[in-house]
């Protein structure tokens, strides 16, 4: 059996313009070079309404327990303007001792090197204990709808059982080993509009200015805190997007104003409650000011927290032995597919470093390429002991 370069293969995966919700054949040749180390592979495809549907992979090898599996996308961002790169962003090239292309960071090469250190681990340990597994979608930098969260509904569904969850996302802020994901804030975004009495801007008390009222909901939106965080999350927040005005006319009070918000939050609150504390500051204003509104929300994830355990300590005394880094624990940053995958098993989030992910010019170290493929491979050595 041939191991797999992680280098190479890295390069191979960026090739692809997999910017969401194109696939462009990334995961068929994933699948591929799963099956060429013995993987049994499905490609799931999901789709909502009349877009074109997902492609997502599960791959097994092994029938025993415990299953391991290593959840990662491989869908990237668009790259911008492609003058602006030093390389074409899906021709990667290496100059100084950095991989670049689109997706380097984010997060092909971590991909790559799972699949790198699986092919060397049962190429040496051909009766292993137990199950390797990998959980990948086209889907994450999107809504994230006909991604992970399709893909866990159709494992529970079949009553497949994954014991633990590496997700390989990009975690560390400036050097490999810094920092393990062990939980993630939750999202809810909020799209809000005030009606008021539309009129001539020169004769106000005939009309209900809806900005004034809507200005007023923002401040006390943003005044009030909604908790001061605890010693695994920092504080709740929220943070407004857009505001939008429907009205190109300088002399016409318009008839309703917009806004869109965003609240990341931690375990203190859940996405009901901060659903009723939001509808009552807005139904309190909006009342006294005379105006109607109508609010729609999307839950993006509610937070969560993987207690750290035997399997999040060994992985911390490994990246230790190799990067010379003692990680911290953290649930700082935005959402992950953990936020769907810690419905079915525990989780932790390590990956390479984040400085230029979704950037001009993404990029990985060939150092941090070769040291988190010998992470991998030493927590397979001790998981499967």
């Amino acid at each position: 059996m041939q191991i797999i370069n992680e280098l190479t293969l890295s390069k191979d995966l960026i090739k692809f313009p997999s910017i969401t919700p194109v696939d462009a054949g990334a995961i068929k040749f994933l699948s591929k070079k799963l099956k060429s180390l013995g993987f049994n592979c499905k490609i799931l495809e999901f789709k909502k309404g009349k877009g074109k549907p997902i492609k997502n992979l599960y791959a097994r090898l092994g029938k025993k327990q415990p299953n391991l599996c290593y959840a990662g996308h491989t869908d990237v961002v668009p790259p911008g303007n492609y003058s602006d790169w030093t390389v074409n962003p899906f021709k990667p090239q290496v100059k100084r001792g950095y991989l670049i292309g689109r997706g380097a960071n984010d997060m092909k090469s971590s991909i790559a090197c799972f699949v790198s250190a699986v092919s060397e681990y049962v190429k040496e340990n051909k009766n292993f204990n137990g199950s390797i597994s990998f959980l990948i979608t086209g889907d994450e930098e999107g809504y994230a709808t006909n991604g992970t969260k399709k893909v866990v509904d159709y494992l529970k569904k079949k009553k497949e059982k994954i014991n633990f969850c590496i997700v390989g996302e990009p975690t560390n802020p400036k050097k490999l080993g810094e920092m393990i994901k062990i939980g993630r804030r939750g999202s809810l975004t909020a799209e809000l509009e005030i009606f008021g009495t539309q009129g001539h801007i020169a004769y106000p008390h005939l009309s209900n200015n809806p900005i004034n009222t809507l200005v007023k909901i923002c401040s006390e939106l943003k005044r009030k805190k909604l908790d001061k965080g605890n010693k695994n999350f920092q504080p709740s927040n929220l943070e407004f997007t857009r505001l939008y005005v429907n009205n190109k006319a300088h002399n016409v009070i318009p008839s309703s104003a917009k806004t869109q918000f965003n609240v990341r939050y931690n375990n203190l609150q859940t996405a009901s409650k901060l659903k009723r504390k939001i509808n009552t500051t807005i139904k309190k204003i909006a009342k006294k000011n005379k105006c109607i509104y109508k609010i729609n929300f999307l839950e993006n994830g509610e937070s969560f927290l993987t207690r750290p355990g035997k399997n999040i300590f060994l992985a911390k005394k490994i990246i230790k032995k190799i990067t010379k880094v003692n990680p911290i624990f953290s649930t700082t940053g935005g959402t992950s597919d953990a936020r769907f995958i810690k419905k079915i098993a525990p989780c932790l989030e390590f990956g390479l470093v984040n400085k230029t992910m979704h950037k001009i010019d993404e990029c990985v170290s060939l150092k941090d390429l070769s040291n988190l493929k010998k992470i991998y491979y030493n927590f397979l050595l001790e998981y499967f002991k």
